[in-house]
């Protein structure tokens, strides 16, 4: 009887657990600028090959992109501007190669 009640409360305990997990990843909001950059970086991690440092500074390109779109969702003038900074960013972070292969993607 012991162990079916230990058994029980073990099954209880990891039930929680999950809940728990399940609801924090629920909470992160995909509209979320670092969210939106992460899945960004992370495929053009897999396409273009980027290492460590490259991976970083893109990232933080494309959240402050992300940032700028938000803040500024009616303004085209604005959003180009983003866009040249972003394309300035890559092309410093970036190989040739790799810029040349980010263009055709992007475009």
């Amino acid at each position: 009887m012991k162990n079916l009640l230990t058994i029980f409360a073990f099954a209880a305990t990891m039930f929680m657990g999950i809940q728990t997990s399940a609801a924090q990843e629920l909470s992160q909001d995909k509209s979320r600028p670092e969210v939106i950059a992460k899945n960004e970086t992370a495929k053009l991690t897999e396409t273009l090959g980027l290492n460590g440092d490259q991976g970083r500074a893109v990232f933080r390109a494309l959240v402050a992109k992300e940032v700028g779109y938000q803040k500024n969702a009616d303004n085209t003038a604005e959003k180009k501007k983003l866009d040249d900074q972003l394309k300035e960013a890559m092309k410093k972070t970036l190989t040739a190669d790799q810029y040349a292969q980010w263009l055709k993607t992007n475009n």
